[in-house]
C-alpha cells in the first residue's frame, strides 16, 4: 500500500494499526494522550523548529552553554563513565550486577543538535532495571561541530566492538528520532563492511529521511505539536556537513535494507515523520527483513517515551524485546 493510500486508510483505523504482526483492537487515543498533545503545543519545542533562524539560534545558545549529558533520574542502577574514541560513553547495569545480562546500545534523539535529555535517561534506567540489561550510551558529538561523515562510522565502530565483546549475549540497538536514524545508518555501515548485525533494531519515531519532502508532510506538520519542517531541514543541513542531505548517512531511508537486523518501529499519525516510517517498513520487508510497525493514530513524535497509556504499552513491548 502506498503512503498516500495508507494515510487515507488510517481515517478508519481508530486506535492505531500494527503491521507485521497480528493487529490488536487498540482503544481510541486515551484522554491522557489527547491532553498531552494540547500541552505540547504550549511548550517551546515547535517554535525551536519553526525556521532555520530558530535552529541556528538554538545551536549558538548551546555552543555558549552546552547542556549536560550526565545521567539524571536513572534510579537504582550502576552507572560507569568511560571514553571510547574520544567520546564519553556511559554504561548502566542493574544494581544486582551484570552477570548474564543482555545488552542495549541506546542512541538518543535531539535532531543531531541537542544533547541527551532527562527523559532519555529515565527510559535508560527503566530498561536497565525492568529488563535487567546493560545499556551502552554513546554521547556522540553534535552538529555542526561534528557531522554525519564522522559520526556514523564512529557509532558503527562502537557497535561493532560491543557485538564482539558481548559474546553470546543478545545486543539490541534502541534509538529515538535522530538516534533511530543514526542507528539505522550505523547498521547499514556494518552490513556494507561484512560485520554482524545486532539482534534487533528498535526504532522510535525514526528520522529516516532528512529532506522531509513528501507533499502530505506539510498537512501533517500543521497537526504535529512538536516538530516543524523548516527546522528539521536546517538541522539536517548542519548534520550533513559536506554530504548531501539525501546521503544514506543522513537519510538512511535512501540506503539499502537487505541483510539488516529485524526491526520494530513505533510511530504516530501526529508525527510529521510517520510517512517515512511506513515507507521504511515496506522497503525493509520487501527485501526479507522482518519488520513490526506500531503506528498509532493521534500519537505525537516520540510517544513511546511519554507518560501516557500508549507510551507505557510501547515501552512494555520494548522491555520484552530487549530482555
Amino acid at each position: 500500500m502506498s503512503v498516500a493510500r495508507l494515510v487515507s486508510a488510517l481515517q478508519f483505523c481508530p486506535g492505531g494499526c500494527v503491521f507485521g504482526a497480528r493487529a490488536p483492537r487498540d482503544p481510541a487515543p486515551s484522554l491522557q494522550s489527547r491532553a498531552l498533545n494540547l500541552l505540547l503545543r504550549q511548550l517551546p519545542y515547535k517554535q525551536q523548529l519553526a525556521s532555520a533562524e530558530a535552529v541556528l539560534a538554538r545551536v549558538q545558545k548551546l555552543a555558549l552553554a552546552p547542556a549536560s549529558h550526565e545521567p539524571i533520574g536513572v534510579g537504582n542502577v550502576e552507572v560507569t563513565l568511560t571514553k571510547m574514541g574520544g567520546w564519553p560513553v556511559y554504561y548502566t547495569e542493574p544494581a544486582s550486577g551484570h552477570e548474564g545480562c543482555n545488552y542495549v546500545m541506546f542512541l538518543h534523539g535531539g535532531g543531531y543538535i541537542n544533547e541527551i535529555a532527562p527523559a532519555h535517561w529515565r527510559f535508560i534506567g527503566e530498561m536497565t532495571r525492568k529488563a535487567r540489561i546493560c545499556c551502552v550510551v554513546p554521547i556522540y558529538p553534535l552538529a555542526p561541530r561534528a557531522t554525519a561523515k564522522d559520526v556514523v562510522p564512529a557509532t558503527a565502530e562502537l557497535l561493532r566492538m560491543l557485538l564482539e565483546d558481548a559474546g553470546d549475549a543478545k545486543v539490541t540497538v534502541v534509538g529515538n528520532s535522530a538516534g533511530a536514524g543514526l542507528a539505522l545508518a550505523a547498521c547499514q555501515w556494518l552490513r556494507d563492511r561484512g560485520h554482524r548485525q545486532p539482534s534487533r533494531l528498535l526504532l522510535i519515531s525514526p528520522a529516516a529521511d532528512a529532506s522531509v519532502g513528501r507533499p502530505e508532510q506539510v498537512a501533517i506538520a500543521a497537526r504535529d505539536p512538536i516538530q516543524d519542517i523548516p527546522g528539521i531541514v536546517e538541522a539536517a543541513r548542519l548534520y550533513a556537513g559536506e554530504l548531501e542531505v539525501g546521503h544514506p548517512f543522513v537519510s538512511p531511508l535512501n540506503g539499502s535494507f537487505r541483510g539488516l537486523a529485524p526491526m520494530t518501529i513505533f510511530s504516530g499519525t501526529r508525527d510529521l515523520l510517520y510517512p517515512d516510517s511506513v515507507d521504511l517498513a515496506a522497503r525493509a520487508r520487501a527485501v526479507g527483513v522482518p519488520v513490526e510497525l506500531h503506528l498509532l493514530r493521534e500519537q505525537p513524535h516520540n510517544f513511546a517515551l511519554m507518560p501516557t497509556p500508549e507510551g507505557r504499552r510501547a515501552r512494555a513491548i520494548i522491555l520484552r524485546e530487549v530482555a
